[in-house]
């Protein structure tokens, strides 16, 4: 037996880069997979590689509004919700001397604002065995450069999972955390290619990650195999905030 037979799994971002790994690990193990995104023609370019087992919602992330309608569409077409994975989110370039309330709001917007927002709409389709996997960061454990509003965003990620955990634990609900470090991802395509070198030469593991390594964590934390993990930050760094 598969590991998700018979779960039902919503991934907010779900259309490319780590959400879409996650999404296609998902559905590979038998879970029915919802997605969302913004953009349609990404969703169905997603939808036709993932197979069958899913189904794409267009839904902004960055408005809070916009997942009480998600929520509602997956109560009406699956009845219930078993995994909720929050992946949506932004970097970007931010000195402190330079910083502007624009790429501040716009962060922290969709990187705080938006999950908070995605879980309590979610919870209520949710019940006993439930899943919440969020994806933080390794930004938000060590200090990078210019990415202090990013790193910031993440650090909020983490705490949530252990307050969410403590509040949700009691009805069966698990909150865990899958935190990256540098993955090959088109997102990270906008970093500079000096940053891009000196990101891999603090790796010990003498690479950037591939989106797989992350959704091959997400599953275990979504699984039942993890049933006794809650609260917990998962590193996916090659050892880079580890070593």
């Amino acid at each position: 037996m598969k590991r998700l037979t018979q779960k039902t799994a919503l991934i907010i971002g779900g259309a490319s880069g780590i959400g879409l790994a996650i999404a296609t690990r998902f559905a590979a193990e038998d879970a029915t997979v919802i997605i969302t995104g913004r953009k349609q023609q990404s969703l169905d370019d997603a939808c036709r590689a993932i197979g069958d087992n899913c189904h794409a919602i267009l839904a902004d992330a960055s408005d809070p509004a916009a997942f009480a309608g998600v929520m509602g569409m997956v109560a009406k077409d699956h009845g219930r919700l078993d995994i909720l994975v929050i992946n949506a989110g932004m970097s970007g370039y931010g000195a402190l001397e330079s910083l502007d309330t624009d790429h501040f709001d716009s962060i922290f917007g969709l990187n705080v604002r938006a999950p908070v927002f995605a879980a309590q709409a979610a919870v209520p389709l949710m019940s006993q065995g439930g899943s919440i996997v969020l994806i933080g960061s390794i930004a938000g454990m060590v200090g990078i450069k210019g990415y202090g509003t990013y790193g910031a965003s993440k650090a909020a990620i983490r705490s949530f999972a252990r307050s969410w955990a403590a509040e949700l634990a009691p009805k069966g609900i698990r909150v865990n955390v899958v935190s990256p470090g540098p993955i090959d991802t088109a997102m990270f395509d906008a970093v500079s290619d000096e940053m891009r070198q000196s990101l891999t030469a603090q790796i010990p593991a003498g690479r950037l990650g591939r989106p797989e390594e992350v959704a091959s964590a997400a599953l275990y934390l979504a699984s039942d195999e993890a049933t006794f993990v809650v609260g917990a930050e998962l590193c996916i760094d090659g050892g880079m905030a580890q070593v």
